[in-house]
């Protein structure tokens, strides 16, 4: 593939959360004492949605669940109190490098080739991921999606990251593990994609199973 430069999505594709969003919701809901009020995936499914919304990890979640209560038949309070419970018990510096991905920087860096990184969700909670592991000292630019621009798949994030990258968008790649998101974002922009996920039913350009078997691959640079 040969790029100029290479941009990373974060979550589920650089770092993970050492303890599940799934795991914080159970503690949460019984911490606030209630049953389930709604499943983790619906969480998921409207995080970019109260993302746009809001300025802080604390208002999103506190809005998402109040709403994903309300619509299912609880009182919106609950949902605000069971974000509360998460909030005690999600630790957003908790994180873990994704197999492969620091050798990957490493070798990219090796070869002179930038890196930047842009990501979907707020600010507070995403930078407190990147100063966990030191990616702040390694990436530049980070590009906070939903609050420097419009949220991926918007192209205007990816747009913003290779103009600081000085880069055309053809000769450059990003990688992340959303279909929806990073893969459908990025060719808006005009770069190259590269998921990460399993399966085979991708539009990318490349599919990997991972950050380990795309460095295997020797497709990007010092690789």
């Amino acid at each position: 593939m040969n790029p100029s430069a290479v941009t990373f999505d974060l979550d589920d594709t650089l770092v993970d959360y050492r303890r599940s969003p799934g795991e914080v919701l159970a503690v949460a809901f019984e911490a606030a004492g209630v049953d389930p009020l709604f499943p983790v995936g619906a969480y998921y499914d409207r995080f970019d949605e109260f993302n746009e919304r809001t300025d802080s990890m604390a208002e999103l979640r506190a809005s998402c669940f109040a709403a994903l209560s309300e619509e299912r038949g609880h009182d919106p309070a609950l949902g605000r109190r069971v974000a509360d419970a998460f909030a005690a018990s999600r630790d957003h510096r908790n994180v873990a490098w994704r197999p492969g991905a620091e050798s990957l920087l490493d070798a990219l860096e090796a070869a002179g080739v930038p890196t930047g990184v842009v990501t979907n969700g707020p600010r507070d909670a995403q930078s407190a991921k990147v100063e966990a592991v030191g990616l702040d000292g390694r990436v530049d630019p980070i590009v906070f999606a939903g609050h420097d621009t419009a949220p991926k798949p918007d192209p205007e994030p990816f747009e913003r990251a290779l103009e600081r990258l000085g880069v055309d968008p053809e000769r450059a790649v990003h990688v992340g593990d959303s279909r929806r998101t990073d893969v459908a974002g990025a060719c808006a922009a005009g770069m190259g994609t590269v998921w990460v996920g399993e399966g085979d039913d991708h539009d990318a350009d490349r599919g990997v199973r991972s950050l380990a078997e795309l460095r295997r691959t020797g497709w990007l640079p010092g690789t």
